[in-house]
């Protein structure tokens, strides 16, 4: 496009009328100021982390459910009330929240720590002291400051994955060392079998207390979309059956709201695209084929190095066969993946549990099948797009060093 005709496009939508009147509400880190059906796991995580108030450290928390049934949401919310009383009262209180799939904060034992002593504003060097000594920096620090400290750690599993469980343990026993402050852990996951591949050790260190949030029904993701709707959109913006349409998909995977709100956000900005200033139910037909393959693309980017091994074997046994798998080839063709690059097999059961978190993200399809006497087996085949199977192939391949 010509510099001219690129102006003249500019200009012309800085004044094309724009069907967003709040599109961060629509994002997935959008924090309401009400949580819709979601009091009863409010409730549940307060009684837990109350006693922070009273200058009491209580039990560990640890959040469970499918992905968008708002566990991060609640959980931040909860941390930011209590935050906001404890300042009203002056208690010394620090909330910190880490996204435990982010490979910067998140990848090494080092790095995560280096990120709580950063968090009580003492910044520590990227690389380059020994771990046992940026335990020490974020050790001191809190003891200085004489506070309760609330950490949030998003995505734990891929944490315990990625570090080991030592680091769990390292968090939990640095209590017994404290005398004038203290550490609470909130562990959020999609996961809800992660601890069972624990030391023994870091499990009976936990003395942690369980919170599940259920999946939203069809209904219930409606409400949470015109609750966001009236904010992001301006007046008269939405065809009749859009909201409908939206919860209806999201309903199918799991009663995923996060995707709802996506599927919701992209279609208004297709229809912006459009020079459209009323989202119809074909912006959310077209969303939806766009978000598929870019949804799929950028989880396994950010997927730990077992997910991937898996996803690799997967897709091997697959091509070799041209029909559907079951675990146990999937599971032989792994261990042979982890023996080439060097990676310690995980259990059977734990690569199961990471197939079915492929199936609850739509990247594979499964059902169990009777063999008769040889009891009872788990069929897979992948349900991705040859376009979108292409590059997921080529991104694990890449971050394997693996032949596609």
């Amino acid at each position: 496009m010509e510099e001219k005709n690129l102006t003249r496009f500019f200009e012309q939508y800085i004044q094309q009328q724009s069907v967003f009147a709040n599109r961060r509400a629509l994002q997935t880190d959008f924090q309401p100021e009400t949580i819709v059906h979601r009091d009863d796991q409010i409730t549940a995580v307060a009684k837990v982390l109350a006693p922070l108030l009273r200058g009491e450290r209580p039990n560990n928390l640890f959040i469970y459910g499918y992905p968008g049934t708002g566990k991060t949401l609640v959980a931040q919310f909860c941390a930011r009330q209590l935050q906001q009383l404890a300042e009203s009262r002056s208690l010394p209180f620090f909330v910190t929240y880490i996204n435990c799939k982010l490979r910067r904060t998140a990848d090494t034992e080092y790095r995560l720590v280096a990120q709580l002593a950063a968090s009580l504003g003492r910044n520590v060097p990227a690389t380059g002291l020994p771990t046992d000594e940026v335990y020490q920096i974020f050790y001191k620090e809190l003891e200085q400051r004489k506070c309760a400290m609330l950490i949030i750690l998003d995505e734990i599993d891929a944490l315990v994955e990625r570090t080991d469980d030592q680091l769990l343990y390292n968090l939990v026993r640095i209590n017994e060392q404290l005398q004038h402050s203290k550490i609470t852990l909130v562990g959020v996951s999609n996961n809800t079998t992660f601890k069972d591949d624990l030391d023994p050790r870091v499990r009976s260190s936990l003395s942690e207390e369980e919170v599940v949030f259920p999946r939203y029904n069809a209904l219930q993701l409606i409400e949470i979309l015109q609750s966001r709707a009236s904010v992001a959109f301006t007046p008269n913006a939405l065809e009749d059956g859009v909201l409908q349409k939206c919860a209806a998909i999201a309903a199918q995977e799991h009663g995923d709201a996060r995707r709802a709100l996506t599927l919701l956000r992209t279609a208004g900005e297709l229809c912006e695209r459009d020079n459209g200033t009323f989202i119809k139910i074909q912006h959310i037909d077209a969303a939806d084929a766009a978000i598929e393959h870019e949804s799929i693309v950028e989880l396994v980017r950010g997927q730990p190095k077992q997910h991937n091994a898996v996803l690799y074997a997967l897709f091997h046994c697959s091509a070799q066969r041209k029909q559907a798998v079951f675990t146990g080839e999937i599971y032989e063709r792994y261990q042979q993946v982890c023996n080439t690059i060097n990676l310690r097999p995980l259990t059977q059961r734990r690569i199961s549990d990471i197939l079915q978190e492929f199936d609850m993200v739509g990247i594979i399809q499964s059902k169990v099948i009777s063999k008769g006497r040889y009891g009872r087996s788990r069929e897979i085949e992948t349900t991705l797009a040859p376009k979108t199977l292409s590059m997921v192939h080529s991104i694990i391949s890449d971050a394997l060093s693996l032949p596609q």
